[in-house]
């Protein structure tokens, strides 16, 4: 039995499916835009990228807890 994602991981099958894009490829994209504050990258993501608000969220989110951010 396999463990289900919780948090914004859980968004990424579907993120991957609806986009085309793996996470890492998101992740990648997210480090390498000159903007750092939470909110903008999601209105990056959203505006830019055509991701919707939860996805953009999730994304954003987990990349900078993993880099040490929020």
């Amino acid at each position: 039995m396999t463990a289900t994602a919780k948090g914004p991981a859980g968004y990424f099958p579907s993120i991957e499916k609806k986009y085309g894009r793996s996470i890492a490829e998101w992740k990648d994209l997210i480090r390498s835009s000159p903007l750092t504050k939470h909110r903008e990258l999601v209105n990056w993501l959203k505006t830019e990228h055509g991701l919707g608000h939860g996805h953009a969220n999730a994304l954003v989110a987990h990349t900078l807890r993993e880099d040490g951010g929020a």
